[in-house]
């Protein structure tokens, strides 16, 4: 996956804080996806501003971690599948 490539959330979702759930859900017409901490913040970086290289640079630095890419473009390769995003 290009450095370049800038997710962005999918067509009818939206990601939002679910304090009764503690963690992020996609939320969409037909009902609600529960996102694990690390897919939460993968999504919650993807606004359609920030490139791939942005959210694994921020990724990083927020987590103190390194070699965090690989498992990125892995998530971001379902959540396209998935439609949850759009890869521009």
């Amino acid at each position: 996956m290009d450095d370049s490539v800038t997710p962005r959330l999918g067509h009818g979702f939206r990601l939002q804080w679910e304090e009764a759930q503690g963690c992020h859900v996609l939320l969409y017409p037909e009902g609600m996806v529960k996102l694990n901490r690390s897919a939460g913040e993968i999504m919650s970086r993807c606004d359609g501003a920030t490139d791939l290289a942005g959210i694994v640079a921020s990724l990083e630095a927020a987590f103190s971690a390194t070699g965090l890419r690989p498992d990125v473009e892995k998530f971001l390769e379902i959540a396209s599948g998935n439609r949850w995003v759009t890869l521009a």
